[in-house]
């Protein structure tokens, strides 16, 4: 049985494409998935337009932020059975005996490969997953929102355990994509008064973010960084996908505060980190996110205190994978999803 898979074939611009793939074999410790929904995230986009900074091994199916239910599981794979409504952690594959493993860090493990780069994603019909990677989802969470665990569990392991924001630290996150607009979610579930930065282009985007309590500025957030005290925002969480927006976070994050990258930028550095210095500022990046972080996010989500809905520009069959990965490329919308079937 052949089902129809987004396929990126070679490290290329626009090489991706619809390809008939066989259904996966699964190992003996994994189970197999019938995807229900998978969103689109900025680094499929990334690689669909060769801008991405990580080893992709070619050809892949695309695709790491799904839903779905089991349909079979392998002869070791123990309390799960078919039928059961799931979602999945990223790390495919993870050394065991690795030290970040063993101290539960395994997204940070070195030799770690994700859905959608080092192994097969989810933009196609059936998906083999380990055991290990799975979480139960109640009935009352719709499987088109919970596809969207993965970018919220990124979100928290960066907002909670990454910048440790205290209620009413002002937060100013720059970039109004995915991550950046659940950031300032999760920014807001901590207390925190929040900004969202974006271009002209992005006012559709900036208005979802309005939706979750934040303010929304175009262009230069000087005069919101420093209204309370002239100092600058306690919190810069850059989520833009560039390089350069370092910078502007210098600028805006008060002596003493805290920058967190999380956007991932390729371009090499044209400018001069001495702000850090001079500000005695904490640069923290977060990658990726572990077991109790999404258990704690399928628990906000259930009861709705992390909404994702208005995040949801669109829900698209699979072959029209190219309309909701260009909607998400010239930001007409947050989030596009596609259904496989």
């Amino acid at each position: 049985m052949k089902s129809a898979a987004v396929v990126n074939y070679a490290p290329q611009e626009g090489a991706v494409e619809i390809r008939d793939i066989a259904r996966p074999e699964i190992g003996e410790e994994d189970v197999l998935l019938e995807v229900a929904y998978v969103g689109v995230c900025g680094s499929d986009i990334h690689q669909w337009t060769n801008g991405h900074s990580w080893v992709v091994n070619y050809p892949v199916v695309l695709g790491h932020e799904f839903s779905g239910r089991i349909v079979a599981t392998g002869s070791r794979v123990k309390g799960w059975k078919e039928g059961d409504r799931v979602v999945s952690e990223t790390a495919a594959i993870i050394d065991p005996d690795n030290p970040m493993s063993r101290t539960g860090l395994y997204n940070l493990d070195p030799t770690r490969k994700g859905f959608g780069y080092g192994v097969n994603g989810a933009m196609t019909r059936y998906v083999s997953t380990p055991a290990r990677c799975l979480h139960r989802i109640p009935d009352e969470l719709p499987f088109e929102h919970a596809c969207l665990t993965e970018p919220c569990c990124v979100a928290y392991n960066a907002v909670v355990n990454n910048a440790h924001l205290k209620p009413g630290d002002r937060v100013i996150v720059l970039g109004p994509g995915t991550i950046g607009i659940l950031c300032a979610a999760v920014a807001r579930l901590c207390g925190a008064e929040v900004a969202v930065v974006g271009l002209e282009a992005d006012r559709g985007r900036l208005s979802i973010a309005e939706q979750y309590g934040c303010e929304a500025i175009i262009g230069n957030a000087s005069d919101w960084a420093k209204s309370r005290d002239g100092l600058g925002a306690d919190c810069i969480i850059d989520a833009a996908g560039s390089s350069a927006t370092l910078r502007i976070a210098m600028d805006l994050v008060r002596p003493n505060g805290h920058i967190l990258k999380v956007g991932w930028g390729p371009q090499p550095l044209g400018f001069s980190i001495d702000p850090l210095v001079q500000k005695n500022v904490t640069l923290q990046g977060s990658f990726s996110h572990n077991w109790p972080v999404w258990e704690r996010v399928i628990s906000l989500l259930a009861t709705g205190r992390l909404d994702v809905k208005p995040i949801i520009g669109g829900i698209w069959p699979l072959s029209d994978w190219h309309t909701a990965f260009e909607k998400m490329h010239k930001g007409e919308v947050v989030k596009s999803i596609l259904k496989p079937i």
